[in-house]
């Protein structure tokens, strides 16, 4: 084991990388109840999604420790459930059987480009600013989604969104939750999210606020009710929105695990020359992970940064992440602890998240007026519109016409003159 891993060449023992592994995955336990919540909105069994998180995550944090070498773990992605339910399901009135199968083909062609060795010359045709505002806007559409269902804000019909009652005992119990949260980290606590949830469910039960589990640990739930549906409903993929949430899908999952590993190797110190050994390996372990997570039924896994929080006890082979995995399988015991997890206690949790995601607002070049449209629009128009493929699409239209008129259109990729053609035809099937 110690030589598969390569122990000695990186230094480490057993007991840092089972120290780093359980690090990591207290870092990111909360996407166990977070994405039940948050695709259960879209019809789903929470249940089985809570199984299917789990079994992703393990899937695939093992598929990058083994094939990959490295300490990061992979679950189903902030952001990329929230597209799933609030935009497609919810807003695009696509079943959540069919936003499934959209799932697995996003997955399939990530493998396919993977394999075939392209995924330099897709990063190079995307500008950066365009991945920054795209990274940024999603983060604020989480952030509202989280003030929403914390009931910060509400609906109003003269202003469209309001100032919540602050009275009310669920929205008291998130804003104490924020604050935990927010003190956690602040104060640099591994796994503040994963604690501030915790905390906020207790004082929750406490105040009953938030009814007592029956039990703590039970026999795992059936995936029944959603194993399979995307196999099942992948023939439906033939009309222009679904290609366009396909799109969306392989757009939003490749860049952000792109991002994701170079931070983390970075930080790991494995990037020699700008280039990342074994990128390949990494991305074909991602890309796989979103085909299984997809069958299992649910939405598109990718690598989380909190696996910093791992390398930064000390992880640097992929046992870490076979250990991160392990501590995903033995939580399949504890689901009716999905109880106590209401909107109240995840709501924190998405608004911090979306603090995390717009943190690289700062990253944009503002000062290029050419830049900074395309760029602000597709960042405010995605909590606006509730969509994250209708903030890509007018992001993805703006930024070649701003460029023409500049007299920059030779540097625009004709990929981006693609996807040009592509939203366009996007906006007019929806009119």
């Amino acid at each position: 084991m110690k030589r598969f891993f390569g122990f000695n060449e990186h230094g480490t023992t057993y007991r840092k990388e089972f120290i780093a592994g359980l690090t990591t995955f207290l870092s990111m336990a909360y996407i166990l109840f977070v994405n039940p919540q948050i695709l259960g909105e879209a019809g789903m069994d929470k249940g089985a999604v809570f199984v299917a998180t789990a079994l992703a995550a393990a899937i695939g944090t093992i598929l990058m420790g083994v094939i990959a070498n490295y300490p990061i773990a992979l679950a189903p992605g902030m952001g990329l459930n929230a597209f799933f339910t609030y935009s497609v399901v919810m807003v695009m009135g696509i079943p959540w059987q069919t936003a499934l199968a959209g799932v697995l083909v996003s997955g399939l062609i990530f493998v396919a480009i993977t394999l075939l060795k392209i995924r330099e010359a897709i990063i190079n045709a995307i500008p950066q600013d365009l991945k920054y505002a795209t990274a940024s806007g999603i983060g604020l559409f989480i952030a509202f989604i989280g003030l929403k269902n914390a009931g910060i804000v509400t609906n109003n019909e003269a202003t469209l969104v309001q100032l919540g009652d602050l009275t009310k005992a669920s929205t008291l119990l998130a804003i104490f939750g924020l604050i935990a949260v927010i003190v956690l980290m602040v104060r640099g606590v591994k796994g503040g999210i994963f604690y501030g949830m915790v905390l906020t469910a207790i004082v929750g039960v406490i105040f009953q606020v938030i009814p007592l589990p029956g039990a703590i640990v039970s026999s795992v739930p059936s995936l029944d009710p959603i194993f399979g549906q995307a196999i099942m409903h992948v023939d439906e993929i033939v009309t222009l929105d679904l290609i366009v949430v396909v799109l969306t899908f392989l757009f939003v999952s490749f860049f952000d695990t792109a991002g994701t590993l170079m931070a983390v190797a970075t930080q790991a110190g494995f990037v020699k020359d700008n280039k990342l050994p074994r990128a390949g390996r990494a991305l074909l372990a991602d890309s796989s992970a979103i085909v299984f997570g997809s069958i299992l039924g649910t939405s598109t896994t990718t690598a989380y940064i909190e696996s910093s929080s791992g390398v930064a006890a000390g992880g640097r082979t992929g046992f870490t992440s076979v250990v991160t995995a392990g501590f995903f399988v033995l939580a399949l015991l504890f689901s009716p602890l999905l109880a106590v997890v209401t909107p109240s206690v995840t709501a924190p949790v998405l608004i911090i998240v979306g603090v995390l995601m717009a943190s690289v607002l700062g990253n944009i070049d503002w000062k290029r007026f050419e830049i900074a449209v395309p760029a602000f629009l597709t960042i405010v128009s995605m909590p606006l519109t509730y969509s994250i493929a209708t903030g890509i699409a007018l992001g993805f239209i703006l930024y070649p016409i701003t460029m023409i008129v500049k007299g920059n259109g030779k540097s625009v990729h004709p990929l981006m003159y693609f996807l040009f053609g592509i939203f366009i035809l996007y906006f007019a099937f929806l009119a």
